[in-house]
């Protein structure tokens, strides 16, 4: 199996069938063990311990799933929490990350499509919150994850990694992009590194992947061999892009404070990537 990286994992029983049962939905939500999500500044709501928040029904509006057997609700938030919001993510428990990830992106979907993008009129929440259904032209609308590969390029036992201009100071972490539309993910992973750093690469393979909810991204991670080691930066996408040793990464991963950079924080795939790449080297072992 891949590595799992933060926010991925079971996560509740989404009951599927449940969905498209609004009298069993209204039925679920009015047992003693139903609970629904509580939410502060757009966000869900952390205890004392990083634990999602639950309490009583009282706006079942999203059928989040079954936690055993029992029910799990949420409400809307009418402005769900952006980026800015990454910060709360060094408080959230790894257990809770899935439906927190889940919960924030299907908020975030909500508050974007109110309305048909067909004909304009205002779309109705159906199937427990899974869909909407446009009052006019009857066209139902799903929510979607867009697809964004993350990558981390070899060459001759070095790694490439980048910094944004947004990153803290030091930080280093594998370059990102948008799939883009009739493109394929290696496709995508040997463009996005021609763009941003100006080399070939080959042997693209999937690494693990990471449903990223902010607003709603499937960061899908890959590994490839570059053909050389010559860089051409990108510095409207980037601020920088290095070259660095097994060791180097090992002295980052491992929080020295005399490492080469900054790795990125525990919840981002990148540093999933990192890890993984440790680890099969060291299984490897000498040459």
């Amino acid at each position: 199996m891949p590595p799992e990286a933060f926010f991925s994992g079971p996560g509740l029983d989404r009951a599927d069938l449940l969905r498209a049962q609004p009298d069993q939905l209204a039925d679920l939500a009015g047992r003693a063990d139903a609970r629904q999500l509580q939410w502060a500044d757009g966000l869900p709501q952390l205890d004392a311990a990083g634990r999602l928040s639950w309490g009583p029904v009282d706006d079942a509006v999203l059928f989040l799933g079954l936690d055993g057997e029992s029910p799990r609700f949420s409400s809307l938030p009418l402005t769900p929490g952006g980026p800015a919001a990454i910060g709360l993510l060094a408080q959230l428990d790894a257990e809770d990350a899935p439906l927190f990830a889940c919960a924030l992106s299907l908020a975030n979907w909500h508050g974007r499509h109110g309305h048909c993008s067909v004909c304009g009129i205002a779309t109705d929440v159906v199937r427990g919150g899974w869909s909407r259904r446009c009052s006019g032209c009857g066209a139902e609308h799903f929510p979607r994850s867009d697809p964004v590969v993350i990558m981390l390029a070899e060459h001759q036992g070095r790694l490439l990694l980048g910094r944004q201009p947004h990153y803290p100071p030091g930080r280093f972490s594998a370059l990102a992009g948008f799939v883009e539309p009739g493109e394929t993910i290696e496709a995508a992973v040997a463009r996005e590194l021609k763009e941003e750093a100006g080399i070939e690469v080959a042997d693209v393979r999937y690494v693990a992947s990471q449903p990223w909810p902010f607003p709603s991204s499937l960061m899908i991670g890959c590994h490839a061999q570059a053909l050389d080691d010559r860089l051409t930066i990108d510095f409207t996408e980037l601020d920088d892009a290095r070259w660095f040793t097994r060791e180097e990464v090992e002295t980052a991963v491992a929080g020295d404070g005399n490492a080469p950079f900054l790795p990125p924080p525990r919840w981002a795939i990148a540093r999933t990537l990192l890890d993984d790449w440790l680890a099969l080297d060291e299984a490897a072992g000498p040459p």
